[in-house]
């Protein structure tokens, strides 16, 4: 599997949600680099824990930013935000009661490549441009 970096493209310009995605990326790669080591099975409990507490800080700054500029998509948002704390939660679930098997690891990759391609990708730079489009 090969690795994921941070590349200033993925930049939505606003410092406190870039830092915090720069951690995700960087948790991605480790658990990509065990995965391509085979050691992914001993790396997909820390990522995991680490989702929990980023999930829990990240969000709740994202959506008090929405609020604060009154960012008319904050609802879609946070209900995608909500979706992925389901999922995420069913995935802590399987580890807890199951552990990493093979099939298991790969659904963890799967969700994180979703979540930085699509949500950073897309919802993330969105929202940046709102903010850009008001500081004019």
């Amino acid at each position: 599997m090969a690795s994921i970096q941070w590349r200033e493209s993925y930049a939505i310009g606003i410092k406190q949600i870039d830092d915090q995605h720069k951690q995700l990326f960087d948790t991605v790669d480790k658990l990509f680099t065990a995965c391509s080591q085979g050691k992914g099975k001993e790396e997909v409990g820390n990522a995991l824990k680490f989702l929990e507490e980023y999930t829990k800080v990240h969000f709740r700054d994202e959506q008090q930013l929405h609020a604060q500029y009154n960012y008319p998509e904050r609802f879609i948002h946070k209900e995608v935000h909500d979706n992925f704390l389901k999922t995420f939660t069913e995935l802590q679930n399987e580890f807890n009661e199951k552990g990493a098997g093979v099939l298991f690891v790969s659904t963890v990759n799967k969700l994180f490549l979703d979540w930085l391609i699509k949500h950073i990708g897309s919802m993330d730079k969105a929202f940046a441009a709102f903010v850009k489009g008001q500081q004019k």
